[in-house]
C-alpha cells in the first residue's frame, strides 16, 4: 500500500506558520528535520512540512512561486463537536479567519472551514454517527 507521510506547505514564514499548527492542534516539531528552509511537525499519522520560499528554486518550481488560488486544503479530524468548537476559537485567537462557522454537513459531519494566518484553507471535522444518502446532496 502507498502511504502519504507528508503534506508540505510553501510559506513565507516557516517558523510562524508551523508554530500556528503546533499551538492550535498540539502537534510537535520533529527538530531533527529542521533546516533553514524547512520545519516538520508530527501529526498522529503523518507530518506537515513547511517549506520556505527558497524551496521553490530547490525543487525547480521557481515559475510556480506566485501561483494564486486555493490549490489544497488540510483536514483535521477531532473527537467531538465540542472539540471542533474549541479548536475553531483557538485557531481564530492565533490568527485564523473563519470561512464557514461550524455546521452539520449533508454527509453528517460537523465541521468548520478556516484559513490559517497565511490564507491556506483548512477544515476541522468530527464525523457523526449514522449514514448519509446521496439524495441528501440537494437538501
Amino acid at each position: 500500500m502507498t502511504t502519504m507521510p507528508y503534506v508540505n506547505i510553501f510559506t513565507k514564514d516557516i517558523k510562524k506558520l508551523s508554530k500556528f499548527y503546533i499551538d492550535v492542534f498540539d502537534f510537535e516539531e520533529d527538530v531533527a528535520l529542521r533546516s533553514p528552509i524547512f520545519r516538520g511537525i508530527r501529526t498522529s499519522k503523518s507530518y506537515l512540512g513547511f517549506n520556505a520560499p527558497e524551496a521553490y528554486r530547490l525543487l525547480n518550481l521557481s515559475d510556480k512561486a506566485d501561483t494564486k488560488g486555493v490549490k489544497f486544503f488540510l483536514n483535521f479530524d477531532v473527537r467531538s463537536m465540542k472539540e471542533v468548537d474549541r479548536l475553531v476559537a483557538l485557531a481564530v485567537k492565533r490568527g485564523a479567519k473563519i470561512v464557514k462557522d461550524p455546521y452539520r454537513t449533508y454527509y453528517n459531519w460537523y465541521q468548520a472551514v478556516l484559513t490559517d494566518p497565511e490564507g491556506n484553507l483548512f477544515r476541522i471535522n468530527k464525523r457523526l454517527p449514522g449514514k448519509w444518502k446521496a439524495s441528501d446532496w440537494n437538501k
